[in-house]
């Protein structure tokens, strides 16, 4: 479940990337910036994702194989009607298909897993794609050539042998829909692992996102105020760790819903695990006087 803890770390990080002296802007480095801290959640999602496609396609081989003959025995059957032309093309191209579904899995089962999560995270993500793209264009080839049977009656019984292994194929494709959109099916009690982390991934970005922009709009308020507390205040001259949780306390303690005293007290707990060994005595003594200055006391104790 996530934590507002992990969204402030998160928007920390956020800040910290995005004021280093040299770098992109801020709205330039937010998808990379994402792409790079949740690479390890990223592993995880699609690695679970792939076992549950692999779980689905359990079988799946012997329905195909009775499709390979019934298909073939079927095209033989087109060849001798000219004005069925079309069916026996979308026959083949299901045929085809069908092959490739199979040849994506197999790449799937062979990407390596103990690369770091960077690169097994960028190959399984388009590794995972190409194959939901052959499955949802082949879920539109099989529908073609089922609802193409209509048009020739005479065809039907001839052609019900193929055109039922093929809906039994595609009842594997219509579970795939549900992995690839596990939020839509919250019914499906085996995909909440999938469904948790697809969410999670998703609330963090927004709660993460949102935070920052709160801050990086009121940015020279808050540098405003860290001014008037900080004695010869320039932001060059702090720790950009202090700095950008300087600036994230601040803007809870100004402007957000937070309670002041809580603002504070979670910024120290940042301060002690990403900063110096000096940064949260020194958070502490900066925010302690903001919070004063907002009061309407002299930031001086």
């Amino acid at each position: 479940m996530l934590s507002r803890r992990q969204i402030r770390e998160a928007a920390l990080q956020f800040l910290y990337c995005a004021d280093l002296e040299g770098g992109a802007a801020p709205a330039a480095l937010r998808d990379a910036f994402w792409d790079f801290v949740t690479e390890s959640d990223r592993r995880s999602l699609q690695v679970a994702t792939f076992r549950t496609v692999h779980h689905l396609a359990h079988g799946r081989e012997g329905r195909l194989g009775e499709f390979v003959i019934r298909q073939q025995a079927a095209a033989a059957m087109l060849a001798a009607w000219p004005e069925a032309e079309p069916l026996k093309r979308e026959l083949a191209r299901i045929a085809e298909m069908e092959a490739k579904w199979s040849g994506m899995l197999d790449r799937l089962q062979r990407l390596p897993r103990e690369d770091d999560d960077a690169t097994v995270a960028r190959q399984f993500n388009a590794a995972l794609e190409e194959f939901f793209a052959n499955d949802r264009a082949l879920a539109v080839a099989r529908r073609r050539f089922l609802e193409g049977i209509d048009d020739f009656p005479t065809l039907r019984g001839p052609l019900e042998a193929v055109a039922a292994t093929i809906r039994r194929l595609q009842r594997v494709s219509d579970r795939l829909r549900m992995v690839e959109n596990p939020e839509k099916f919250p019914e499906q009690t085996d995909l909440e692992k999938l469904r948790s982390s697809k969410k999670f991934l998703r609330e963090l970005r927004a709660g993460a996102d949102q935070l920052v922009d709160a801050v990086l709009a009121h940015k020279e308020g808050i540098d405003a105020m860290l001014a008037i507390v900080v004695e010869h205040y320039a932001p060059e001259r702090i720790d950009p760790v202090d700095r950008a949780i300087l600036r994230l306390a601040s803007y809870e303690i100004l402007h957000g819903d937070t309670p002041p005293k809580v603002a504070v007290n979670e910024a120290v707990e940042l301060a002690k695990r990403f900063g110096t060994s000096d940064s949260g005595r020194f958070v502490n003594g900066v925010l302690d006087r903001v919070m004063r200055s907002k009061a309407g006391l002299s930031p001086e104790v």
